[in-house]
């Protein structure tokens, strides 16, 4: 560590303590096949694919607009 800047190491204290606070969630998310989006320090955005293949079916495209 000691060619690493204080900010880096910072940032890099920050970034295990996010992934250690939201390791479960995460887990459990890519278990599941969902994408897992990190939108800041805990917070997460998790999202199921198959809803666009709900979108698909339905016959909309992007914009909602029917086709």
């Amino acid at each position: 560590m000691a060619g690493k800047t204080l900010k880096a190491r910072i940032r890099g204290s920050l970034d295990r303590a996010d992934r250690s606070l939201c390791i479960d969630q995460d887990w459990w998310a890519h278990r599941l096949g969902w994408q897992v989006s990190r939108t800041g320090f805990g917070a997460r955005r998790y999202r199921d694919p198959r809803f666009d293949l709900l979108r698909h079916i339905r016959g909309e495209v992007d914009g909602g607009v029917r086709a």
